[in-house]
């Protein structure tokens, strides 16, 4: 099957939008959608359930844009192999990071990276640090900075260059909170209203603490990224868990301060992941060892 094609068929996929997969991928949403039937008629299999509304991958779809993905990297891959005969590195990487990530890491690690090779086009997606991990097995990115996992998937690659405590941030004025560990001094951490993670690594650390301190959590809200969690924990609504770094690089940052009382938690590692068969890009492997 023709790699365009393929290219046509992720990004579906990615947009779940007839219109603006068509405008991204340069062509008319009519040919998208032939394009579309006649793989469904060659696998013979339905790709996509759509209606006037919404597209949505089918069981056989999930598992052929698996397949697609892979393809399209290999045939990057190739194509970055065969250029790298020549003086320079040409093409594009994909990177996915969260929003402090990409000016407290990514910056630095670009601006000597784009020296050395000016011809490799970046393509920057941000995002909740937890999903990190499952973009890049799934192939949705070429490389992440991510938390180093506590269990090492099976065919990533990680490289630490960072840590960043995990602490425990309340609003600037924490009198409520303050209030609350004096009327509860032994047990005022099952007392406190705390904004967490809705998953990740800190939420993880922060679940098996209280599991062996045998404490329940009054949960006033979980939260999709760390820099809307410091946003909560500004307006006044809990006390929040966090990497260090994200504060310290936070325009809100004046409007937190550490809360009095912490717990030790292991410290947050950062690094960069990436599938071991990327590796054999030329691209991939530049930055991979620019790190």
């Amino acid at each position: 099957m023709e790699t365009h094609k393929l290219h046509l068929f992720a990004t579906l996929a990615e947009l779940q939008h007839f219109n603006r997969a068509a405008e991204r991928c340069h062509v008319s949403p009519s040919t998208l959608t032939r394009t579309i039937q006649a793989m469904e008629h060659e696998l013979k299999v339905k790709l996509f359930e759509r209606d006037n509304r919404s597209v949505e991958l089918t069981p056989q779809g999930k598992l052929f844009l698996r397949y697609a993905r892979e393809m399209l990297q290999q045939w990057e891959t190739m194509q970055q192999r065969m250029l790298a005969e020549s003086d320079s590195l040409n093409g594009a990487i994909s990177i996915y990071c969260s929003v402090t990530a990409s000016y407290s890491f990514l910056y630095d690690i670009l601006t000597d990276f784009r020296q050395l090779h000016p011809g490799i086009e970046i393509r920057l997606h941000t995002g909740d640090p937890a999903d990190a991990l499952e973009r890049t097995l799934a192939g949705q990115e070429d490389i992440a900075i991510a938390a180093r996992p506590e269990r090492h998937p099976a065919g990533l690659s990680f490289k630490s260059f960072a840590k960043s405590p995990l602490v425990f941030i309340a609003p600037t004025d924490d009198s409520l909170f303050s209030a609350i560990t004096s009327k509860y001094p032994k047990d005022f951490w099952q007392h406190l209203p705390l904004i967490i993670p809705e998953r990740g690594i800190a939420r993880e650390r922060l679940d098996s603490w209280f599991r062996g301190q045998q404490l329940s959590q009054k949960i006033y809200a979980q939260v999709s990224g760390n820099e809307a969690l410091v946003s909560m924990v500004s307006l006044g609504f809990g006390v929040g868990l966090v990497p260090k770094i994200v504060v310290d690089n936070s325009p809100l940052k004046g409007k937190v301060k550490f809360f009095d009382q912490q717990i030790e938690i292991e410290a947050y590692e950062v690094g960069v992941c990436v599938l071991e068969r990327r590796l054999k890009s030329p691209l991939v492997r530049a930055f991979w060892e620019q790190i």
